[in-house]
């Protein structure tokens, strides 16, 4: 099974530092939808992990965040696909749990689910918490430049080695191409 992760806010839809609050501000970035589809096409596996401190945050409560994954999974439905999970943490940052990015437990959870090698997966994140997850889990990380991924990438905390893509369109272009393994 060939597996990819992807981060939501930042990869999928646009992103804010004042939080995605509501159905209305849940918009794709343009191509990811199609990307994703692309994914599914080829024959991957295709899952989200996603931090969603905003309902610890009391910004927009658990009936919201489905709403948001409902648009989601419907866009995805008119591209003639699906995705095969959502996972989400619903803590803040001063919780400690292990799910919450950067710690792996997300990751970990969707390797187990899936019955998948965590370094036979790949994930897509913008954000350098991303990255620590995608490590602390075993697994491979491309960084896009979309939502927080320029900030992180002239942060200078990233590896060199790590690749780098416009968006998530160029990650799914050069992966169908056989440039990243």
């Amino acid at each position: 099974m060939k597996l990819i992760i992807l981060d939501r806010d930042g990869v999928i839809n646009e992103d804010s530092d004042d939080y995605i609050r509501s159905v209305n501000e849940w918009i794709p970035i343009p191509g990811s939808i199609k990307a994703i589809a692309r994914l599914k096409n080829h024959g991957y596996t295709v899952a989200v992990a996603t931090n969603q401190s905003g309902l610890a945050r009391g910004y927009f409560d658990l009936s919201t965040l489905a709403a948001m994954h409902e648009k989601f999974r419907l866009l995805l439905e008119e591209s003639g696909q699906h995705i095969d999970a959502i996972v989400y943490c619903p803590h803040g940052p001063d919780d400690q749990c292990m799910c919450r990015k950067p710690a792996p437990g997300m990751l970990h959870a969707i390797a187990r689910r899936f019955s998948v090698d965590p370094v036979d997966i790949i994930t897509v994140g913008d954000s350098l918490h991303d990255y620590q997850a995608a490590r602390a889990a075993g697994m491979s990380f491309a960084l896009v430049k979309t939502g927080k991924g320029r900030r992180t990438l002239s942060s200078g905390k990233l590896p060199r080695q790590v690749p780098v893509f416009t968006d998530l369109s160029e990650f799914v272009d050069d992966l169908i191409a056989g440039e990243i393994c």
